[in-house]
């Protein structure tokens, strides 16, 4: 079943689609919603690609990976799953297709993958800890800034 998920380029056929996700119940702490996401991206449009998480023909999420040209990281921003379709794995899912995605060196050379999250939510540092993410011990306000060597 998550074998029918992927990651498809948020472009004019789909940007609206985006809008329209919605956060479960207390969740607006955690991320930020896609049209501030996608405001970001086109700002930062040559060192960043959106992507919204499909299951089949439905969007079920969004997320944006991001390339720091001065660190030479690659980041994970924004990742949310619609409330509607949490619970069902496809966080974790996704989160294997950014990675793939990221070894792929869309914009530059680099072994390094650096997110941060909200201290309060455990699901999703659950998830990234899953895949080897470490808490660096830095924060970002009420962030943990978590890191990946691929």
């Amino acid at each position: 079943m998550k074998k029918d998920l992927f990651l498809k380029r948020v472009d004019e056929s789909n940007f609206v689609d985006c809008f329209k996700l919605k956060l479960g119940h207390g969740q607006d702490k955690f991320v930020s919603h896609p049209i501030r996401s996608l405001a970001q991206a086109y700002v930062y449009y040559s060192q960043c690609t959106p992507f919204a998480i499909y299951m089949k023909e439905d969007i079920v999420g969004y997320v944006m990976v991001i390339y720091d040209y001065d660190e030479e990281t690659y980041n994970i921003w924004h990742m949310m799953i619609d409330e509607k379709y949490q619970d069902n794995g496809y966080g974790t899912e996704a989160m294997k297709l950014c990675i793939d995605y990221i070894k792929s060196k869309p914009f530059g050379m680099s072994d390094t993958i650096v997110l941060t999250c909200n201290i309060d939510n455990l699901s999703a540092v659950h998830i990234y800890e899953k895949f080897g993410f470490k808490d660096t011990g830095e924060r970002d306000e009420d962030e943990i800034i978590m890191k990946l060597e691929i």
